[in-house]
């Protein structure tokens, strides 16, 4: 057995996001475009002899170990197997900014399933992955799974996209934001009619847009100060329900040179959208 393995966790943008509807049991049905970023978490996976199941380096500030989703993935994958499973050490170098709408923690679980789903040698596939995730979380699957995806249901429904893989400029204004709270809120538009989009994405982007944008803005004057500067240079829009917010560009040097103009007091990063995760590539690596 490997002695170590560090893996990447990546961050998602949803390049649009429509709600359609709300159903009796609270949850929405939306549409959605994931495309993913060279830019993320790294976990590295260190055997311990002597030792049984997964554990953490380090807590999370702020996220206790039974809200982790990294424990959770584990726990979760352990019940399918047959026996004790040797021991295993995860720590985790995080760059995604908590509730930035950038999938971190859902990034963060697919990239635990997968890596030790190999560690633990349980060789259990992609499907039954992907619905241990979904339990986890709706974002879960298209992380696992690795591959750009416009998404239905409430979101586990994936078909695979091949959006152009663009430069980004990604900021993070100074607030986080609570999912519950944005889809919770009355003024949230949920009945944008349903859309039929190929594989590839195609047509006009001004056509979508991100439903969740208007309430985020009137509740987070952060939100709608760092759209509003971002606009300035083409269109700006939210990734999920935020708080992050990106910008397209077709260079990586014109994205850098309006992250060098950003405003104080609002961090984010410049990186290339990609179609396949890079979790699967370093994956694909290592056999």
């Amino acid at each position: 057995m490997t002695d170590t393995l560090t893996l990447p966790s990546p961050a998602k943008l949803n390049l649009f996001l429509h709600i359609t509807a709300r159903r009796a049991d609270g949850y929405h049905e939306l549409q959605t475009l994931f495309q993913f970023l060279d830019y993320g978490d790294d976990l590295h996976f260190t055997s311990v002899p002597g030792e049984h199941g997964a554990r953490l380096a380090h807590s999370l500030p702020g996220v206790s170990d039974a809200d982790n989703l990294i424990l959770k993935a584990a726990e979760l994958l352990a019940d399918k197997a047959s026996g004790p499973l040797p021991g295993v050490v995860i720590d985790i170098d995080k760059r995604l900014p908590m509730g930035g709408g950038l999938g971190g923690g859902s990034s963060n679980a697919a990239t635990t399933l997968l890596g030790l789903n190999r560690l633990w040698r349980l060789n259990l596939n992609i499907d039954t992955l992907a619905d241990i995730g979904l339990a986890l979380g709706a974002d879960v699957p298209v992380f696992v799974r690795g591959h750009a995806a416009f998404a239905e249901g409430v979101g586990e429904q994936l078909t695979p996209a091949t959006p152009p893989e663009d430069w980004y400029l990604v900021l993070k204004p100074a607030c986080e934001i609570s999912t519950r709270e944005i889809f919770c809120h009355e003024g949230l538009t949920r009945d944008t009619p349903k859309i039929k989009i190929r594989p590839a994405f195609e047509g006009d982007a001004s056509r979508y847009r991100n439903d969740c944008e208007d309430v985020v803005r009137k509740l987070y004057p952060e939100v709608n100060q760092s759209l509003e500067w971002l606009s300035q240079f083409g269109p700006a829009r939210l990734t999920g329900t935020g708080a992050c917010i990106f910008g397209r560009f077709p260079t990586e040097s014109a994205a850098r040179i309006i992250w060098e103009s950003k405003p104080s007091g609002i961090t984010g990063f410049v990186a290339k959208g990609v179609n396949q995760s890079p979790l699967h590539q370093k994956l694909t690596e290592l056999k």
